[in-house]
């Protein structure tokens, strides 16, 4: 899975953002590992994201 990086510009460096429906691969659901744990990301159908443990 490739993740699309969208750049901005300005005299800051920008932080790194990642599009949300690239990351579920066009689903509803994620699951994003740090460390040895492991959340859940989730797009709602009101388009909010939910990040759980």
């Amino acid at each position: 899975m490739m993740n699309r990086i969208v750049s901005t510009t300005g005299a800051t460096a920008a932080l790194p953002q990642h599009d949300a429906e690239v990351l579920t691969d066009g689903g509803k659901t994620a699951q994003i590992i740090l460390g040895e744990q492991v959340y859940t990301l989730r797009i709602t159908r009101a388009g909010k994201l939910i990040l759980t443990k």
